[in-house]
C-alpha cells in the first residue's frame, strides 16, 4: 500500500525559509494517495521524485527512455495520466509545449520547477529567442530543484540527501575543472550554459543547422572554421540526437568527437547498465577533463 504524502498549504513558508520558492505556492491543500499518481516531465525530475519519495509514490514518468523529450508528442493515454494526476512537475519555458498545454487545460496541482529560478537567455528548438532551460545540467541549480521537489512531495529529509549528493557533485567538478589548457567546449547543442558559467568555461555551440540537416560543404567549412579559432581538440555531441553533423564538422576540423550528456533521458542502454543522474555527470566531468587538457 502506498502511503499518503500531503502537499500543504503551509509548504510556501517551508520552503522560503530555505531560500528555494516554490511555483504554485498558495494553491489548494491536495493528497497523493494510494491510487493516485505523481506526473513527471522527464528523466532528471522522475529520478529525484523515486530518489526522494521512495517506493511511497506513484511516478509516471511521461518521456521514455531513448526519446528526447523536446519532440514528445503526447499520447491520449498521456494526456488522461496528466489529467488524472495528484500532481504534475514539470519544466515550463516551452521546453516541452504538449506538456504546457495539457497542464494549463487541467485543474489539479502543477509545479513548473522553472518559475523560481533565474534563466538566461537562450534559443529553443526552432531557432527562436528563448530563455535556456537546461537547469539541471549545474549541479548546483540541480539541488535547488531537487529541494523544490521534496517540498512538494513534503519529503525535504530525502530531498537534502539528494541535494547533498548534488552539492558534493559540485565539488568534484570544481576540483576537476580549476586548472584546464583550454576554457572552451564547442557542443552540438547550446545545452551546457548553465554548466559552463558555474565552473568558468565557454560555449561554444554548432547553431544555426540541426543535427539532423543536411548541411552544404559552406556550412561545414563555416562550422569547421568555428571549431579552429576556438583552439579545441574536441567536438561534443549527444546520445539522443544524431552525431552526423557534429562528426561531419569535426573531421572537417581535424579534431575529435566525444559524447557530452545533457540528461535529457537515459538511452535503452544506460538504463540496463544501471546509470542513473550521478554517473552520467561523472561521465560527463571525465570527456570535459580530457578534451580541456585539465591537469587537476
Amino acid at each position: 500500500m502506498l502511503s499518503r504524502i500531503i502537499l500543504f498549504s503551509g509548504v510556501c513558508a517551508v520552503l522560503t525559509a530555505a531560500s528555494v520558492p516554490l511555483a504554485g505556492c498558495g494553491s489548494t491543500t491536495t493528497a497523493v494517495s494510494a491510487n493516485e499518481s505523481v506526473v513527471t516531465a522527464f528523466y532528471p525530475i522522475a529520478y529525484a521524485v523515486e530518489q526522494i519519495a521512495g517506493q511511497s509514490v506513484d511516478v509516471r514518468n511521461l518521456t521514455p527512455a531513448g526519446v528526447e523529450p523536446h519532440d514528445l508528442e503526447l499520447t491520449p493515454g498521456d494526456v488522461r495520466d496528466v489529467d488524472g494526476a495528484a500532481l504534475v512537475l514539470y519544466l515550463g519555458e516551452g521546453f516541452m509545449p504538449g506538456l504546457e498545454t495539457a497542464v494549463e487545460q487541467r485543474g489539479g496541482r502543477s509545479v513548473d520547477l522553472l518559475a523560481d529560478q533565474v534563466l538566461s537567455p537562450g534559443r529553443d528548438e526552432d531557432g527562436a529567442k528563448a530563455r535556456d532551460p537546461h537547469v539541471w545540467l549545474d549541479p548546483v541549480r540541480y539541488a535547488a530543484m531537487v529541494r523544490a521537489i521534496g517540498v512538494a512531495l513534503h519529503k525535504r529529509a530525502g530531498a537534502e540527501r539528494l541535494a547533498g549528493r548534488a552539492e558534493r557533485l559540485d565539488a568534484v567538478f570544481r576540483q576537476r575543472l580549476a586548472s584546464c589548457a583550454r576554457r572552451q567546449i564547442v557542443t552540438s547543442h547550446a545545452a551546457f550554459g548553465y554548466l559552463a558559467a558555474r565552473y568558468g568555461l565557454e560555449q561554444v555551440p554548432l547553431e544555426g543547422l540541426s543535427p539532423e540537416a543536411e548541411p552544404s560543404a559552406r556550412d561545414i567549412a563555416g562550422l569547421a572554421g568555428l571549431v579552429e579559432t576556438t583552439g579545441a581538440t574536441t567536438v561534443f555531441f549527444e546520445t539522443l540526437v544524431s552525431p552526423k553533423l557534429a562528426q561531419t564538422v569535426a573531421r572537417e576540423a581535424g579534431v575529435e568527437t566525444a559524447v557530452l550528456n545533457p540528461l535529457e533521458g537515459l538511452t535503452g542502454g544506460e538504463v540496463a547498465a544501471g546509470a542513473d543522474y550521478f554517473s552520467v555527470m561523472r561521465a560527463n566531468l571525465a570527456a570535459l577533463g580530457k578534451a580541456l587538457g585539465c591537469r587537476s
